[in-house]
């Protein structure tokens, strides 16, 4: 049986930022937060209680933000489960923004998700068959898992390492003073994960992360661009390791292309945790918990486009990563042309 779930949410002023447009963080937490009922509800058909799970956030598509959303609409987001493998489901959430006033729908997001199910002791669990409408929705089922597996698997290996400088470095980052420059746009953030941030399996939900990467993304580019900038994009995310109650997340973002009209930016989380080492002595632990790509575009206060300010590279670095995020920026521009 299909498994799916729709929810409802008056988006309200603390949703949005100073132009009334609706957070795109917070608009992927809700995303995650429905999709992490859909599966563990999945996942726990027919189970007894010593075997409940609770589904974690392994890793989300890349996602584009279609129209924006608005204070006052009522966001109505609906998931489904679509496939499953042997530890993982996958489910796909559709958003739609609807204006109580004009009595209309539009479609605003859509994503792709992918959770494991985690049982006490952080055991993964099998994941229960799913009943498919026809043989062939299994077939690409399977095809779209094997494609994202082998996508985590190369991720997994580009992740940000420890000794890579820029991410390893949690102080807050010098400003030069130079315009469009990435030193001074450069962001970060520090946040204490609470209780507030956890599901009831006692880690960070990956909405969170999410929506905390998005601000640093946004303020990032509010600093290159001085005017409202929305999200229009954000890539595929890997989450590597969760992230427990009481660490401390440094999101880091950084600009490192643009086009005309778009600004790519990455962001990546870093999470410190204390601990113990191996001779029982009080240590620091420091490790990525995941790294994405968000894509910001320009606004005139009459919510036109604007042309991006050109980059300003001065090392070696910066433009090695230029010619990276030109490359991706190619790669998404030819796949929404084939769509």
């Amino acid at each position: 049986m299909e498994e799916s779930l729709t929810v409802c949410r008056i988006m309200q002023p603390g949703d949005a930022n100073v132009s009334g447009n609706v957070h795109g963080g917070r608009i992927l937490q809700m995303i995650e937060e429905a999709g992490m009922i859909v599966s563990t509800r999945h996942c726990n058909v027919g189970m007894t209680e010593e075997n409940n799970c609770i589904c974690g956030l392994a890793r989300v598509e890349h996602t584009d933000f279609l129209q924006p959303m608005f204070v006052g609409e009522i966001a109505h987001l609906h998931a489904v489960a679509t496939y499953c493998s042997a530890h993982s489901i996958e489910v796909k959430v559709d958003v739609h923004a609807e204006n109580l006033f004009k009595g209309e729908k539009r479609l605003t997001n859509q994503a792709t998700l992918w959770y494991v199910p985690i049982k006490e002791g952080n055991i993964v669990c099998n994941v229960p068959p799913l009943v498919y409408k026809q043989p062939e929705d299994e077939m690409a089922g399977r095809r779209r898992y094997l494609k994202q597996k082998t996508e985590r698997e190369q991720v997994d290996t580009n992740a940000p390492s420890m000794t890579d400088n820029w991410a390893m470095s949690i102080d807050v980052p010098n400003r030069n003073g130079e315009m469009h420059t990435v030193g001074n746009a450069q962001s970060s953030l520090i946040h204490l994960v609470g209780v507030q941030d956890c599901g009831v399996h006692g880690w960070a939900m990956g909405g969170v992360a999410m929506k905390l990467m998005d601000e640093v993304a946004g303020i990032c580019a509010i600093r290159h661009c001085h005017t409202n900038v929305v999200t229009a994009s954000m890539d595929a995310v890997d989450f590597h390791q969760r992230i427990n109650k009481g660490s401390l997340l440094h999101v880091r973002g950084r600009p490192i292309f643009n086009s005309y009209k778009s600004l790519l930016i990455q962001v990546i989380v870093m999470v410190e945790q204390s601990g113990k080492n191996e001779h029982g002595e009080l240590d620091v632990i420091l490790y990525c918990a995941c790294s994405a790509y968000f894509t910001f575009v320009s606004l005139s206060s009459e919510r036109k486009t604007l042309p991006i300010p050109p980059l300003k590279l001065h090392t070696d670095d910066e433009k090695a990563r230029f010619e990276e995020g030109q490359q991706r920026y190619k790669k998404q521009k030819s796949l929404r042309s084939a769509m």
